[in-house]
This record gives C-alpha cells, structure tokens and sequence, in this order.
C-alpha cells in the first residue's frame, strides 16, 4: 500500500510551522521597530559597539564591514570578519547595538573554541545535504513504497535537526555575552530593551528547530508504515 505522505498529520506540521513563522518574525519586527527608535545612550554606532567589545577581547583583527539588507548581520568565520546591515552598522539604537553585539558574540566563541559553535561549524556540510537530499530521499521512498529508503532520508534529514539543535545553544550564549557587555555601560532600560530584541530574535531559532523535529518524528514515523 502506497504511503500516504501529504496527510493531515503533515499539514498539521505546516500549518504550526506557518503560524510560529508569523507569531515569532512579528514578534522580533516589533521589538526591533521599537528599540530602534530609542537613541543609544552613549550615542555609538553598531559598527563601534561590536568594535569595542572586540577590541576588548583581544580580537582587534576580526574585520567589520558593511553589508545591504535589513537583519542581515553575521559573523562569518572562515574570513574572520563581522558583516552588519547598514541600520545596524550605522544605527546608533538601542536595537543596534543589541544586534551588533550579539554578532560580536559570535565573533568572541569562535575565538575562544567554543564547543556547540565549533560543533554546529563542523556539522554545516552534513545539515546542507541533509535539508537537500532528505527530500528526494523520502519521496523516491514514497513514491516506490520502499520504507527502508524513507527511513534513510528521514535520518539524513536528521543532520539538519541536529544542526538546529546546536544552533540554540550558540544563539544563546552570543546574546547572553552581548548583554553582559551591554549591561556594563547602558542605563538599566536600555539594556533591558536590548534584551527583548535578542529575545525575540532567539525565538525564531526555537521555533525552526521545533518544527523541524515535528517532521523529523513524522518521517520516522513514515518509515515504519506498510
């Protein structure tokens, strides 16, 4: 019996995927709308906010360039060098210097070996044919009523859920240490609304690796069907 692969069960995934998207991108827009209209109170750039901190942990070769986009900012390891979106790099909000900050972060663990970052670096190769191949796997698998190869395109696919597992962690720690930092040298409010940006911004991460092991346990499931 063929499977029965586009099922309420798997919309029900979308469907929750899709609702999560919303909620946590209108939730990171808002925060990041608001704070982005409170004038930083020392009056820094992104692009000098996540200098300092840099600087201050000894990284005064890491880079920072500007890039286009809006929320575009990454730290990317393999040139060493902190890209920031014009508004953040520019920015002199509250909003700004959280996210510039908290790219530092990044910057900062990967100097320090920190171990989930290093871990998810290593496992980028693996969750990229993962999220690509698991498709064509589990529906060639489908298509021919080969459970076992389901099987295997669902634990191919298991390699970009690990990947996302580990990202929580590495998202996490870059906001805590932005925070720190911030702390130090904001007024309290300031602060704190630095933190509900990066709160925001850290649930789109939680909401991606949920549903991705929504689906990874309904392919399993998959698998297992006659």
């Amino acid at each position: 019996m063929p499977f029965l692969f586009f099922n309420s069960g798997y919309l029900g995934i979308m469907l929750v995927g899709l609702v999560l998207g919303l909620i946590t991108q209108a939730w990171i827009n808002g925060a990041y709308r608001k704070w982005s209209r409170v004038d930083l109170y020392n009056g820094k750039t992104g692009a000098e906010i996540a200098r300092t901190m840099l600087d201050s942990n000894g990284l005064g070769s890491v880079g920072i360039e500007q890039i286009g986009g809006s929320l575009t900012d990454h730290y990317d390891p393999r040139t060493r060098v902190l890209r920031l979106s014009q508004a953040v790099y520019a920015g002199r909000s509250v909003a700004s210097a959280g996210v510039a900050a908290h790219e530092a972060g990044h910057a900062v663990q990967h100097a320090q070996g920190y171990a989930p970052a290093v871990i998810r670096q290593a496992l980028v190769p693996a969750a990229n044919i993962g999220s690509q191949m698991s498709w064509l796997l589990i529906m060639v698998g489908f298509f021919l009523n080969l459970s076992g190869l389901v099987l295997v395109g669902a634990l191919v696919f298991g390699a970009a859920v690990l990947f996302q597992l580990v990202t929580l962690p590495v998202e996490f720690d870059a906001s805590h240490r932005a925070i720190a930092v911030l702390s130090a040298g904001l007024p309290p409010e300031q602060a704190a609304g630095a933190r509900s940006v990066l709160n925001a911004a850290a649930m789109t991460y939680v909401a991606a690796a949920l549903v991705s092991i929504m689906q990874f346990i309904y392919f399993l499931g998959l698998s297992r069907r006659d």
